[in-house]
């Protein structure tokens, strides 16, 4: 929850008036529990998802944003529950295994550096390309966006008007 790309999607999503939750999956930073190839941390990212539902007016849409091996959490997640508005899969790692539950209907963000050995772009275009969406590729970032975390604050903003920043000035 403290890794520079999260911070920023949060800052970006907060500065547009929208609220956030940031937390570790079990076993990372201070968290209890160990890796649990995916299986424990949906669990993790659906108890999250429902904590900050309970803190926020029905009316208010909430969302997912991953990044990296949280970008693989939120797609699964998102493919087996209801309807989100937005998802954002930031550098998801598909040089590790293909992500192929991805649901129709909300506004998708997919984002990478076209230096990240994890998140090649091509794949990432490809994998877009299949869901009707567009791949967003920042040039000269890896997968940590070493250096291009203004322009990937930029795309994350982009997509947040498409769908959340309306919803926000009502709220």
């Amino acid at each position: 929850m403290d890794n520079p790309v999260v911070v920023r999607c949060a800052e970006v999503a907060q500065e547009a008036g929208i609220a956030t939750l940031r937390f570790n999956f079990r076993g990372v930073g201070a968290s209890t529990g160990t890796h649990d190839e995916g299986r424990g941390e949906r669990n993790d990212a659906e108890s999250a998802l429902a904590a900050l539902a309970r803190r926020l007016r029905s009316d208010r849409p909430v969302a997912l944003l991953g990044y990296s091996f949280g970008a693989r959490v939120a797609a699964g997640l998102a493919a087996s529950g209801g309807r989100l508005p937005g998802l954002g899969l930031v550098a998801p790692p598909l040089a590790m295994g293909a992500i192929d539950d991805i649901p129709r209907g909300p506004e998708l963000l997919m984002a990478a550096g076209d230096r990240d050995p994890y998140c090649p772009a091509a794949d990432l275009e490809a994998l877009a390309a299949r869901h009707g969406a567009r791949a967003r590729i920042v040039p000269g970032a890896e997968h940590f966006f070493f250096g291009k975390l203004y322009p990937l604050g930029e795309i994350v903003s982009a997509w947040l008007g498409r769908w959340a920043v309306d919803a926000a000035a009502r709220g």
